[in-house]
């Protein structure tokens, strides 16, 4: 049997593991890669190509930059290259009908969420936010919609403790990667017939804005935790130390929940009015009061400053008990 045709859309770092997986399979052949235009970046505002481009260009496989994916002339390109399917990971467009329309089979995206779950852009890091047990990729096949086309497959892992959005990004790729190389040849052998997506439960996971990363110590402690993590390595969590002359800005990067018992624990319990306040630095970390138990701040960077554990960081800059986060 020929190699499957295939044409590769995909532009951040998410897609590389999906466009390495498939350019290595003899069962596929990758005609193009089309990504976004290279952007200028830096202080120089060098223009930097993105991570598929990269990818692609050391792959030695041709890489199209059209502006914008609805462009007439860039769609006939695309028929003249006459693909069996295209294939979609986080390129950053929505695609117009007509692109879709140009190959026999259509066109597969691979989604990390569990569809209808947090469509949109930010699957990832609200699916930490919120607090869910697990969650996974689903391999659907793409229509003029924002992640509402039927589904083909799917493939689920737990979110642990221990993950931030870095790290469960990373997980996903991988698995997305396995499942779409798994999927496709008996997709197009029609042994596998798509899926409409459930009428209920669907969700919408908006991008992440900046101001996202902002702690709101009036929440309970579990909720800023979720947050944290979902927001690192970006925007990143960040709060204020009240001070007379200006507020602190300081960066938070792992915490961890107080057990309910026993010291600045218990306190944090009294004090659940005064959200934010400092009830223990020392070197087992920064303890902090929250609208419900209590946050112990383990990595933490002044603005300029390095990230530091707690310990090192209150050697140069004490923070004092009773004092507040803001």
């Amino acid at each position: 049997m020929a190699a499957l045709k295939i044409i590769f859309m995909g532009t951040a770092e998410l897609s590389c593991a999906s466009l390495e997986k498939l350019a290595g399979d003899i069962n596929f052949s990758v005609l193009a890669v089309v990504t976004q235009p290279d952007k200028p970046k830096g202080r120089d505002l060098k223009l930097t190509p993105s991570p598929v481009k990269v990818v692609a260009e050391k792959l030695s496989l041709p890489v199209l930059q059209p502006l914008k994916a609805r462009d007439e002339k860039f769609i006939s390109e695309l028929r003249e290259l006459k693909p069996d399917l295209l294939v979609v990971v986080a390129y950053g467009q929505i695609l117009p009908q007509a692109l879709l329309d140009v190959p026999p089979h259509g066109c597969l995206n691979v989604h990390t969420s569990l569809l209808p779950k947090y469509r949109g852009a930010a699957p990832i890091q609200w699916a930490i936010a919120d607090g869910e047990p697990e969650t996974g990729v689903t391999i659907m096949k793409m229509d003029a919609g924002l992640d509402t086309g039927p589904i083909l497959s799917t493939r689920r892992t737990p979110i642990l403790p221990e993950d931030d959005s870095q790290k469960l990004h990373d997980r996903l790729a991988q698995l997305g990667a396995e499942l779409l190389a798994g999927t496709i040849p008996d997709y197009v052998a029609g042994k596998i017939l798509p899926q409409p997506q459930p009428a209920t439960g669907s969700t919408y996971a908006a991008k992440i804005k900046k101001e996202d990363g902002r702690i709101d110590w009036s929440q309970p402690a579990q909720q800023i935790w979720n947050r944290l993590r979902a927001f690192t390595p970006w925007p990143g969590a960040f709060t204020f130390l009240q001070a007379e002359s200006k507020p602190q800005l300081l960066k938070i990067w792992k915490v961890e929940p107080v057990e309910k018992s026993g010291g600045a624990a218990c306190r944090a319990e009294a004090l659940e009015r005064r959200p934010g306040e400092i009830l223990a630095a020392d070197k087992t970390g920064i303890v902090v009061g929250c609208g419900n138990g209590a946050l112990r701040i383990l990595e933490l960077q002044r603005e300029g400053g390095k990230r530091l554990p707690a310990e090192q960081f209150l050697m140069g800059f004490p923070l004092p008990v009773g004092g507040r986060l803001v």
